[in-house]
C-alpha cells in the first residue's frame, strides 16, 4: 500500500511520505493546518487511491470517547421490557457500535477518519489511548472483547485549537500541512478548473495572495475559499481586466464573500480603501 496522490488531490512529496510512513509503522496520522487546506479530504482521497473503505468519525464539542467504542441504549431496553418485547433477553440488542467497532470489525482494511479532533474535551485523545494502541476494547455489558484482525489506518486531523496530549502525540505519526506556495496553489486549481484562462488564474492568485498577507486580517482565506471565489468568477464571467486594475480605491475584490467571511476583515479593507482614497486627493 503505497499513497502517491491522485488527480483530484495535489500531494506534496513530504505529505506522501508523511502517509506512507503511517501506514509502514501502523501508527495514526495525525494531520494538523489550517482550516481549508484539505486535511479531511485527503482520507478521502487515500481511501480512493487505495481502494480501500473509508470509516468517518466527526467530532463535536459533546463526542466522548465511549461513542466511538460502543452505547449502551439502556432506555430503550427498560422501554421494550415495560412492554413485554422479547428482546430484551439479549441485551446484545441494545448495543449501538461505535466508529472504531466498524473499523476494527470491517472485512477489508479500513481508513478510519477521527476529524477534528481538537473539538473534543481535552481528556477525549487520552480516553483512547489503549483502544488505538492495542487495537482492542472490552464491552461490559456482554463481556466480549472487540479486537482488529488488522489494524485500520487511523488519520486524525486537527486545527489547532487545543493542544493535545504528549502521551497521544507519541503514538501518532506528525504532519503539518503547509498553506500551499503560488506554484503549488496553481496546481491546486488546474486540478479543479482544468480550461481556466492563465491570465484570469494569474491575477486571481496575485489578489488572493495579497488579501492573505494584509496586516490585522482577522482570518485568512483559505484554499477551499479561493476555490469558490474562483468559481463564483466565473460563472459571473468577470473579465480578467477587472482583477487587473489596480485602483486603491477598490481595494475590496469583486465576490470578496467568498473570501472574506467576517465583518471585521471587511471593515479593514474599506479602511485601506477610505485611506488610499482620501491621500490620492
Amino acid at each position: 500500500m503505497r499513497f502517491e496522490g491522485t488527480n483530484n488531490y495535489v500531494a506534496t512529496d513530504d505529505l506522501q511520505v508523511a502517509v506512507n510512513a503511517a501506514i509502514v509503522l501502523e501508527r495514526p496520522l495525525l494531520v494538523k493546518g489550517e482550516p481549508g487546506t484539505g486535511k479531511t479530504v485527503l482520507a478521502h482521497e487515500v481511501a480512493n487511491a487505495l481502494g480501500v473503505p473509508l470509516i468517518e468519525w466527526h467530532i463535536k464539542s459533546t463526542t466522548k470517547a465511549q461513542q466511538g467504542l460502543y452505547e449502551y441504549d439502556a432506555v430503550s431496553r427498560l422501554r421494550d421490557s415495560q412492554l413485554g418485547d422479547e428482546r430484551v433477553h439479549d441485551i446484545s440488542n441494545y448495543i449501538r457500535q461505535g466508529k472504531l467497532w466498524q473499523a476494527f470489525t470491517a472485512d477489508d482494511r479500513p481508513i478510519l477518519l477521527i476529524d477534528e479532533i481538537d473539538k473534543a474535551d481535552i481528556e477525549f485523545p487520552n480516553d483512547l489511548l489503549q483502544e488505538l494502541d492495542r487495537m482492542e476494547f472490552h464491552v461490559y455489558e456482554t463481556g466480549e472483547t472487540i479486537k482488529a484482525a488488522q489494524r485500520p489506518i487511523v488519520f486524525i486531523t486537527s486545527n489547532n485549537e487545543k493542544e493535545l496530549p504528549d502521551a497521544f502525540l507519541r503514538r501518532c505519526f506528525f504532519h503539518y500541512i503547509k498553506f500551499p506556495e503560488a506554484d503549488t496553489m496553481r496546481e491546486i486549481v488546474d486540478v479543479h478548473f482544468p480550461k481556466i484562462k492563465g491570465k484570469l488564474i494569474n491575477q486571481a492568485l496575485n489578489i488572493f495572495y495579497e488579501i492573505r498577507d494584509v496586516p490585522g486580517l482577522k482570518k485568512k482565506p483559505s484554499t477551499s475559499e479561493l476555490l469558490d471565489w474562483i468559481k463564483l468568477l466565473l460563472n459571473e464571467d468577470v473579465p480578467e481586466e477587472v482583477l487587473r486594475e489596480r485602483d486603491p480605491r477598490k481595494l475590496i475584490p469583486p465576490m470578496h464573500g467568498a473570501l472574506l467571511k467576517n465583518e471585521q476583515d471587511v471593515m479593514l479593507f474599506e479602511r485601506l480603501a477610505f485611506m488610499a482614497r482620501r491621500d490620492g486627493r
